[in-house]
């Protein structure tokens, strides 16, 4: 069976409040089945440099797929959540590094369904992946896909928040 492509989703929020929003995001996002949901967390990193973790996947443990993936160790009374720490080395993504103190993020691992059967192609074909990343909604708009408007309203609601963080 092939799986698709994998990304990891890193969304920041300067509060704790986020959690019904994003979950329900999560459950529509399986609902339509082009991706599906692998695993997600909350984190909160506070000023002392602690962090704090929740699993967003009900049923899950907070000793979680993206907590392995970008290599933090969790510590924790129960199997939703716990304090966690860099257990560092190897290859593990340093994506906490880049989480402001005294803020919160959503931390998302979806995979891309409806992208496996091109991924399977273009392997078959000799393809392999060079890159990939989310388009700017400026860049979009240089090409005629979004009107400048629109852009600037997305970048808008896309770091709305960050202002506000740090």
């Amino acid at each position: 069976m092939a799986i698709g492509p994998v990304q990891l989703i890193v969304l920041g929020f300067g509060h704790r409040e986020f959690r019904g929003a994003v979950i329900a995001a999560l459950d529509g996002a399986r609902q339509t089945g082009g991706v599906r949901v692998l695993d997600a967390i909350a984190l909160h990193t506070d000023a002392r440099g602690g962090i704090e973790i929740e699993s967003l996947v009900e049923g899950a443990e907070a000793h979680s797929t993206i907590a392995e993936l970008i290599g933090l160790g969790i510590a924790g009374d129960d199997d939703a959540s716990g304090t966690a720490a860099p257990v560092g080395g190897g290859d593990a993504w340093d994506v906490v590094a880049d989480i402001p103190s005294d803020c919160s993020a959503a931390l998302v691992l979806v995979e891309h369904r409806w992208a496996a059967s091109l991924r399977e192609v273009a392997a078959d074909a000799g393809g392999f992946r060079i890159a990939d990343g989310f388009v700017s909604p400026f860049d979009l708009a240089e090409i005629g896909l979004l009107s400048a408007q629109e852009a600037q309203r997305l970048h808008a609601q896309e770091t709305a928040g960050a202002q506000d963080v740090g």
